[in-house]
């Protein structure tokens, strides 16, 4: 049997299981704290130990196996388990977990299976708990559902019974430890240098610009980086539900939604946060998702002297976009009838860049509109820059034409 038919079989989840709880009980026994340790001393440690435990046991594994056993029992102990070598992979986009046997990941845009197994239920639920304790956040059955953002940036979610009808669930988007470049974009066909030029002047100009896309498609990997073109000198004030922007400016301000409490009490909203930017002077307000009422006060802020501030929105094209706005004012109340929504839109927004991710996997820069005026009751919208699909480049509207 090899490595890996070994880690996957009923005998070593059982061994596994049994040597963590003898682990736990050494430990409380003598009083250790092995998150104090420093990783090369955790590490010799529990490797000691494993080796006193199989010859004690007479358990019948070698050498090789005897190092497995023993970096997963370090991981259940002081990483995430079976998820640890997954977070630690950078080729790894996203993980989620659907079941103790059903682990995906996604990795150039595509979801593969996993060689990865959890026990049952409840070392999956064990895992999410570890993850979201040093996050201060809760997951029983008072809290069956918690969105939150780990150290790194990365987002997970966590679903468990009643909600999760097969079990407890995870996903983690991971955020990557260097933030995509203008050239690795351009490398890998997502834009052409021509389009990052003409927004990058946009930027300098202090168009307010709008990214659009489908879950997954780059938005905020866009925004992060046309971000960085912002002058230095500049007071920016960043507004997310999860903090994932990595503005490399020296007067930055991060803000952060929060939920509400078990009470239901004491949430702070994007609009929340929204409104009480406008009072600390910002010279750009990005926020990292328009998805609720903060829609209206996005807006305002942009039509009142906010200039050059970008945000992004779930949207399947600029047109949809508008729809999509013109929508979400809806639910936060917006009296106005459709002509003078449509003028706020006109005079807020600038530029709208919209990208995709493609049925194979691949990220790309779908447009850059330009939005103009309203006419005839409807919204003018003007290419700039579109892919052309059969030969995957980017064009002017003109050559597109």
């Amino acid at each position: 049997m090899s490595p890996e038919s070994f880690r996957f079989s009923d005998r070593y989840q059982e061994l596994k299981g049994a040597l963590h709880l003898h682990m736990i009980n050494l430990l409380e026994d003598r009083g250790f704290h092995i998150e104090d340790w420093s990783r090369a001393k955790t590490t010799e440690f529990i490797r000691g130990q494993v080796r006193a435990y199989v010859n004690e046991n007479r358990v019948p594994i070698n050498q090789s196996e005897i190092l497995m056993l023993a970096d997963d029992t370090l991981d259940e102990l002081v990483g995430f388990g079976p998820l640890q070598t997954l977070i630690d992979d950078d080729e790894i986009d996203d993980i989620v977990v659907n079941g103790p046997d059903s682990v995906y990941t996604e990795r150039g845009g595509r979801l593969v299976a996993e060689d990865v197994r959890f026990s049952g239920d409840a070392h999956i639920l064990r895992v999410a708990q570890r993850i979201l304790a040093p996050l201060g956040r809760r997951l029983d059955e008072s809290t069956p559902m918690v969105d939150a953002r780990l150290p790194d940036g990365s987002r997970v979610n966590a679903i468990i019974p009643p909600l999760a009808l097969d079990g407890p669930c995870i996903s983690i988007r991971k955020f990557r430890k260097h933030a995509l470049t203008e050239d690795e974009l351009i490398k890998s066909g997502s834009v052409s240098r021509d389009v990052l030029d003409f927004l990058r002047e946009r930027v300098a100009a202090r168009d307010n610009i709008l990214v659009i896309g489908g879950t997954g498609s780059g938005k905020t990997t866009f925004l992060n980086m046309i971000s960085q073109w912002v002058a230095a000198e500049e007071r920016v004030l960043t507004i997310e539900d999860a903090a994932e922007l990595r503005l490399e400016h020296d007067h930055v301000v991060r803000l952060e939604t929060r939920p509400p409490n078990l009470e239901g009490e004491r949430a702070v909203t994007a609009r929340d946060l929204v409104r009480n930017a406008l009072r600390m002077r910002p010279d750009r307000i990005i926020v990292g998702e328009v998805r609720g009422d903060e829609v209206l006060d996005m807006l305002q802020a942009m039509n009142t002297g906010h200039d050059g501030s970008m945000t992004t929105l779930h949207a399947n094209g600029p047109r949809d976009a508008i729809h999509r706005l013109q929508l979400l004012a809806g639910f936060a109340g917006f009296a106005g009838d459709e002509q003078t929504f449509l003028h706020q839109v006109a005079s807020a927004i600038d530029v709208i860049v919209h990208v995709s991710r493609l049925a194979d996997g691949k990220r790309r820069l779908m447009s850059v509109q330009g939005v103009g005026d309203v006419s005839r009751g409807s919204l003018a919208l003007q290419p700039m820059f579109v892919l052309e699909r059969d030969r995957d480049v980017h064009v002017r509207c003109e050559q597109a034409a």
